[in-house]
């Protein structure tokens, strides 16, 4: 494996946490006196996926990044329920001991907005890039697993999955490590390929039989089929106000449209948007620079 260019972005301390019994692995940048920004990546991202972002954001604030139960080099769970991330979240906020700022990308976006509301007075603002929930029609891969069954077909499907012994909850080997490369950039293809053996080096780990990723395949399956305005249900308890943050180029995850994120918005109470320009849902990947800026700009120290 080659050496990776961002090997300098590497966290300055990274040591284990067990708020609620499941070790979470967590990576510190900054002064460890500054105020706290506390981070929550994507589904099936670790904790390091920030390491482009997080050396400028430290130069001004003590950056605490989580990796959910489940992910990257985390511990594995035997149940990975929404609301247990999002407790885990919260007692990571209750660990560092401050009131701190929140920042979460996608589906971290959404924790942190859930952990704010619940524990508002462990945070003082919210950053959230691009987790802001699904399209309505639900999200959808490109290539062959397209989805394009009904929704009660794809339920019933999920409920299948879900009965499916513990056991069984395993990946298959890629015999080349460049074989999760690949498979990341099907996803990603805005991401660039010496940024995604950096971030799949640290999210893979090798087999007999060649690499798998460090992820729970459990940890992925979801909760099923599910009306999006389910989303924005508890949005009008947030009391703590939200940068929310978007990519100006269209990919796989993102952005929502304009006229669904305006209705989602309604629920807030206070919130300031952004858009990155010439980046698209992985902004804090692709243009760490320009999202650092906005960020800095609009966070108090």
């Amino acid at each position: 494996m080659e050496p990776s260019p961002w090997q300098h972005c590497a966290p300055e301390r990274e040591h284990d946490l067990s708020p609620h019994g499941v070790r979470l692995r967590i990576h510190e940048w900054g002064d460890p006196e500054a105020t706290p920004i506390v981070l929550s990546h994507g589904m099936f991202d670790h904790g390091r996926g920030f390491d482009a972002i997080a050396p400028l954001l430290a130069e001004h604030f003590r950056l605490v990044s989580v990796t959910s139960r489940g992910h990257g080099d985390s511990a594995w769970a035997d149940a990975y329920l929404w609301p247990l991330d999002v407790v885990d979240l919260i007692g990571v906020l209750e660990w560092v001991g401050r009131p701190s700022h929140l920042l979460g990308h996608s589906r971290g976006g959404a924790m942190v907005t859930d952990a704010a509301i619940y524990a508002p007075e462990c945070v003082r603002q919210l950053v959230n890039l691009d987790g802001f929930g699904p399209p309505p029609a639900g999200f959808e891969m490109p290539g062959p697993w397209n989805d394009d069954r009904s929704v009660p077909e794809r339920f019933e499907a999920f409920l299948d999955k879900r009965r499916r012994p513990a056991e069984e909850s395993v990946w298959r080997p890629r015999p080349l490590f460049e074989d999760l490369v690949e498979r990341r950039s099907e996803q990603n293809p805005r991401l660039s390929k010496p940024w995604l053996r950096h971030f799949v080096g640290l999210g893979a780990r090798e087999v007999e039989g060649g690499f798998v990723w460090k992820a729970d395949p459990a940890a992925g399956r979801g909760f099923g089929p599910w009306r999006p305005d389910w989303v924005t249900l508890d949005w009008p308890l947030l009391k703590a106000p939200m940068l929310a943050i978007i990519g100006g180029e269209p990919d796989t995850w993102g952005p929502l449209p304009d006229s669904v994120l305006e209705e989602r918005f309604k629920n807030l109470r206070s919130v300031e948007r952004a858009t990155i320009e010439g980046a698209g849902h992985f902004m804090h990947m692709e243009e760490p620079e320009a999202t650092a800026r906005v960020i800095l700009d609009w966070l108090p120290r």
